[in-house]
């Protein structure tokens, strides 16, 4: 067995990843921004057409995953940048997640929930009340991950997901006495 394959295998120990809240310039989110542009790529280059991976990733400027109404977080694991993704205000009450991420070394360990859930957290500190994100048609990873995190579809989930473009999903965020979210 590999070094990657052991790290894929190796179980989630959350109490030895570190979350970073860090600014879209800094070089620690490198890993999640050029991953992610192969991953779209390979996914979707005979789909959207050639540059579509680096005009998805540059279509909203930075500054909008800088607080107080956005965020961009980072998991580190033995000082890697192993998974992360970014939230954007897509309105005064909800959040836009963008950029959900997990290192093709270390998927299949819950990497891309425990993202998810720091990100929710995250969101109703800042007062948000809900959640809205997209995925495309050739990501069912994503697709089985937000609805089995409690992500309600906004599209026909018997559809062809090519037929139906982005993949919309939204989630409310309940507050709990610690103003954490509770859903």
């Amino acid at each position: 067995m590999n070094s990657a394959t052991a790290r894929a295998a190796a179980p989630l120990r959350p109490a030895e990843l570190t979350v970073l809240n860090l600014p879209m310039s800094d070089p620690r989110v490198r890993p999640l921004l050029d991953e992610l542009a192969v991953e779209y790529d390979t996914r979707y280059g005979n789909l959207f057409g050639r540059g579509a991976a680096a005009e998805e990733l540059n279509r909203y400027p930075a500054c909008e995953f800088a607080g107080p109404g956005g965020a961009l977080l980072i998991v580190q694991e033995g000082g890697e940048s192993v998974a992360g993704g970014a939230f954007r205000r897509r309105d005064p009450q909800t959040a836009e997640f963008k950029r959900i991420w997990t290192h093709s070394g270390h998927r299949r360990r819950g990497l891309a929930r425990f993202v998810l859930a720091e990100l929710e957290v995250l969101a109703a500190r800042r007062g948000y009340r809900g959640i809205y994100l997209t995925t495309g048609p050739r990501q069912p990873e994503a697709k089985h991950l937000y609805l089995s995190s409690g992500y309600e579809p906004q599209f026909d989930l018997s559809a062809d997901p090519e037929t139906i473009g982005p993949l919309a999903f939204t989630k409310n965020l309940h507050q709990d006495s610690a103003g954490g979210p509770t859903g």
